[in-house]
């Protein structure tokens, strides 16, 4: 098909009022149900969900695995980029029924506390062909994520990666930077966000159900110094987009919010 014809196609779509595929960004800070709530956004519309936080915890696992300290940040930018460059980190959809990997965890319901997506959502998350999306999870893995994401050459890297997956529209993609880098431009914005100490009781709950031994205060002062790094940093710093939705996810559960934000979305789709 030439794009002559997919112009007119779109043109005839429009005009007999079957909606549009949009692009749908949700930013925010750790713990604030990202991707809870974009698993189900996406379930809800029948979109593909890409979470973009799992590519650079993957970076981070396997610059971690190298023996590599943060602060290398030349060799990391190398590292990112060879991942990238090969396609050695993939994203994928969990086939339905299939056995939960040895390290992730069971899907959360709807109405459970927000949490992150990854290793819960349906989505598996390969390193050269390796399931890694509980390993991700470690808390020095999600402190080095927002180490390795400071670094110019990883994002560089990263970011062709994430937009080629968003090229095509009828996607949530969730992150830290989506609205306000990544794709700037996206159809609609949202920016979730809860206070720090009900984050960290859901990073904290989420850990122990895990059966890892950590405290609370341990686990709060990790989200305070997450959310320094991710805010301070001198590449694409952690922000609400100007345009974005502000959504408190505090003391909402997650299926509340996720009515609320496909009838959004399923309005502008429609012109609205």
């Amino acid at each position: 098909m030439t794009e002559r014809q997919r112009q007119d196609d779109a043109r005839h779509l429009a005009a007999a009022g079957e909606p549009r595929r949009l692009r749908v960004a949700i930013d925010g800070p750790a713990g604030a149900g990202k991707g809870t709530v974009a698993r189900g956004l996406a379930e809800r519309l029948g979109y593909l969900l890409v979470d973009t936080g799992a590519i650079y915890r993957a970076v981070a696992l396997a610059a971690h695995r190298l023996g590599l300290s943060w602060d290398e940040t030349g060799a990391i930018g190398a590292l990112a980029e060879d991942l990238a460059g090969g396609g050695r980190i993939a994203l994928e959809r969990s086939e339905p029924g299939a056995p939960a990997s040895p390290d992730s965890s069971a899907p959360p319901p709807l109405d459970a506390p927000a949490q992150s997506s990854v290793g819960g959502s349906g989505m598996r998350v390969l390193l050269d062909g390796e399931d890694i999306s509980g390993a991700i999870r470690a808390p020095e893995i999600s402190l080095g994520a927002s180490r390795v994401s400071a670094i110019p050459a990883v994002r560089k890297a990263l970011l062709a990666m994430q937009r080629q997956a968003g090229a095509g529209g009828g996607v949530v993609l969730e992150g830290r930077d989506i609205g306000t880098v990544v794709f700037p431009d996206a159809e609609v914005k949202f920016f979730l966000t809860a206070p720090a100490e009900i984050r960290a009781k859901r990073r904290y709950d989420e850990l122990v159900a895990r059966g890892m031994t950590v405290s609370f205060e341990v686990t709060l002062a990790d989200v305070l110094r997450r959310d320094r790094a991710d805010s301070e940093r001198a590449v694409a710093p952690l922000r609400k987009a100007d345009d974005a939705i502000l959504v408190d996810s505090g003391h909402r559960s997650p299926r509340e919010i996720i009515d609320e934000m496909a009838t959004l979305v399923e309005i502008r789709a429609r012109g609205g």
